[in-house]
């Protein structure tokens, strides 16, 4: 006797989609605050650590997931350096708890912050800054009233593409998180899930939602460039 799939969704899956955008939502707050003082040095320095730095940054668009999941796993088991250390001052644990996952999202995310960034502040040139520091701007208020507004396209691009790269995230968050409902499970492992449960219909709900949210990401990333372009 066949079954019909059951296109609803449980209360676990809308647990996993609030874990997906608090998840998603942190981690691009977290990225921008640490990764624009790096951007900003990257598009200024000379220094020879420039070139080794960048390849650090863009070594998770090549690294398999299950490499660098791997790896921060070790990092955040209790008897790894990072997660020893958290162990003996909180007295918790960052393997498998959402605190691990966000610093595997961060570091899984990182490149695309930065990159989006250190384009934008070397596009933009040291003119404006010179301009700025003639009428006695502060370095910080010609940061904040000059450089963001003048790459707000960078930034979008960056709190767009962080976000939606860390709600689509898998190999990583599965390796340092596990499936543990309500804790650690997000939406692209609520799928994987329900495939193994042969729950096709939540699959595809699930699914669903990602494919609309990620073409309207990418969409809204080009639509932004293209009215940069005409503006320009």
């Amino acid at each position: 006797m066949l079954v019909s799939p059951t296109f609803s969704l449980s209360a676990s899956d809308f647990d996993a989609i609030w874990l997906t955008l608090k998840l998603a939502s942190l981690t691009t707050f977290l990225l921008l605050c640490l990764g624009m003082p790096v951007a900003w040095w990257l598009a200024h320095t000379r220094s020879w650590w420039k070139t080794f730095i960048e390849a650090m940054i863009t070594l998770p668009l090549v690294l398999p997931p299950s490499v660098l999941g791997f790896y921060l796993l070790i990092t955040l088991s209790p008897n790894g350096w990072l997660g020893g250390l958290w162990r003996d001052l909180s007295g918790n644990t960052l393997a498998f708890s959402f605190t691990g996952l966000v610093i595997g999202s961060m570091i899984y995310s990182v490149p695309f912050v930065v990159q989006p960034l250190q384009n934008a502040f070397e596009a933009l040139g040291k003119r404006p800054l010179e301009v700025a520091a003639s009428l006695r701007a502060t370095p910080l208020d010609c940061f904040f009233t000059v450089v963001l507004p003048m790459c707000k396209r960078g930034l979008l691009t960056a709190i767009t593409m962080s976000f939606a790269h860390t709600v689509g995230e898998f190999g990583v968050v599965l390796m340092i998180g596990g499936n543990i409902s309500g804790k650690t499970q997000v939406i692209s492992i609520a799928i994987y899930d329900h495939v193994e449960r042969l729950e096709y219909g939540q699959a595809h709900l699930l699914s669903l939602l990602m494919l609309v949210f990620s073409f309207a990401v990418l969409l809204s990333v080009f639509l932004i460039n293209r009215r940069w372009q005409v503006r320009v």
